[in-house]
């Protein structure tokens, strides 16, 4: 049976507080994303999950941290080269582009690796949990998101095409992508490849 991959650390304090300081950017759907927030604190692993098994973020709020950097460097694109577009949406696109690596309330995704010898030998501290109902990870975000906080179609697809064309099953947008699909998907990048500087995303 799954358990829990929650645990008592707390985000660092500098984290949480740029994490809060980007919540506190939306204002149109303040209310809906307050009360998607209170969600997430309390029936996920939301604050501590990492952000991958192995390689990008392998720790404890590393999905937060990825999470915050993305949003971050999405708004800075912005301001350069799209500033007519909503700050809000970059904010919850930003925040929940990768929102599904939490799982669903009771199910998450990753759990700690039981074995010893591949968290020593092979650096994999995490696993997969297999039983959760399988969705990409951009489906699963935008289905979590959809439920709690009303979206716009470009919102909806920036989040599900947010992986571009390093997902084969996204040949479908290719060309297609609104300038927030392909801002999102440029944040992600530059994020996971230069701020972060893991190398190989590993869900």
């Amino acid at each position: 049976m799954a358990t829990d991959n929650s645990t008592k650390t707390s985000p660092p304090v500098a984290l949480l507080a740029a994490y809060n300081e980007l919540l506190a950017c939306v204002e149109t759907r303040r209310e809906a994303v307050q009360k998607f927030d209170n969600f997430l604190r309390r029936e996920t692993a939301w604050l501590t999950s990492p952000a991958s098994t192995r390689f990008h973020l392998a720790h404890d709020s590393g999905l937060l941290e990825h999470s915050v950097n993305v949003a971050t460097t999405l708004l800075q694109l912005r301001n350069c080269l799209a500033p007519d577009l909503s700050e809000e949406s970059c904010v919850i696109v930003g925040l929940f582009h990768d929102l599904g690596k939490v799982g669903t309330p009771g199910k998450p995704y990753y759990l700690p690796n039981p074995s010893e010898w591949h968290v020593r030998n092979r650096g994999i501290r995490y696993i997969v949990n297999q039983d959760i109902v399988h969705m990409d990870i951009a489906t699963r975000s935008l289905f979590l998101l959809a439920q709690h906080i009303p979206l716009g179609d470009e919102e909806a697809q920036a989040v599900r095409y947010h992986d571009g064309q390093y997902i084969n099953e996204n040949e479908s947008v290719a060309h297609k992508e609104t300038r927030l699909t392909r801002l999102l998907q440029y944040a992600d990048n530059w994020a996971g490849g230069v701020i972060e500087d893991e190398g190989n995303h590993n869900d």
